[in-house]
């Protein structure tokens, strides 16, 4: 559906708060000027100059510059609440004010991202990985560490975030060059998933080994056999597909 095509009673809905997106066209569709007039009045009134330039960026951006307005106004406990608001765009809000707050501490911004990354609605999840991504590519090898256990969750969703937010090239966001370069440094994270049962992860970590093909074809090459001699399954032979399928075939 193209955003045109939303209806207006529905739009309008979305920019008063008081239910969430389906789809990535209403995501893209929600006035922040609009919903943060109605959620958060005192900060539209106090922050009017900086809301009023929002419409003329990427969504990546204004969903940042709501973070650091929410973490102006709002505590941590208070921005931990919003975790229940029934806005997907205000939880993702909180994601970046959060990861605002908490913004030199590795463990701080993971153990906050965990409930929105563990969040019902497709975007949330998004939003969660987007604002931690900034301070993990700081130390990628250190966010791995941390981020080692992430991949043996119970949850689907908090095993994916540990996926999606060290993909090389990922998407609306900066590159990893580290691990454009060198991605055997993300294997401590890969390696766990490499039969993962569910197919959310498995899509994950095919598409962070197919950003690494961009680069380093023949290391992914390599460990895609590897991983088809070790682990014969179909969990793992859909992951291999999906991360092989930008590689050329090797001519005989």
């Amino acid at each position: 559906m193209k955003i045109s095509e939303i209806d207006p009673a529905r739009l309008q809905a979305l920019n008063s708060g008081i239910t969430e997106t389906t789809h990535l066209s209403e995501c893209l569709a929600v006035d922040f000027s609009a919903l943060v007039h109605a959620v958060f009045p005192e900060i539209a009134n106090t922050e009017s100059a900086t809301i009023k330039t929002m419409p003329s960026q990427g969504i990546s951006r204004r969903m940042s510059v709501m973070g650091d307005l929410l973490a102006r106004h709002f505590g941590e406990d208070d921005l931990v609440a919003l975790r229940l608001h029934r806005s997907d765009t205000v939880r993702g809000w909180a994601c970046f004010a959060l990861a605002t707050t908490s913004a030199d501490d590795l463990d701080a911004v993971l153990e906050a991202s965990r409930p929105f990354a563990d969040d019902a609605h497709f975007g949330v999840r998004e939003w969660a990985w987007l604002a931690a991504r900034p301070l993990v590519t700081r130390d990628i090898e250190a966010s791995i560490g941390r981020l080692r256990p992430w991949t043996a969750d119970p949850s689907e969703r908090i095993r994916r975030f540990a996926s999606e937010v060290t993909r090389p090239r990922g998407v609306w966001c900066a590159h990893i060059r580290a691990l454009k370069e060198e991605p055997q440094h993300g294997l401590p994270v890969l390696e766990p998933m490499r039969a993962d049962p569910a197919r959310y992860v498995q899509d994950s970590v095919g598409n962070w080994l197919n950003d690494a093909v961009k680069s380093r074809p023949d290391w992914v090459r390599s460990l895609c056999t590897r991983w088809a001699a070790e682990a014969s399954g179909p969990e793992t032979a859909r992951i291999i597909k999906r991360a092989t399928r930008s590689l050329k075939p090797i001519v005989e």
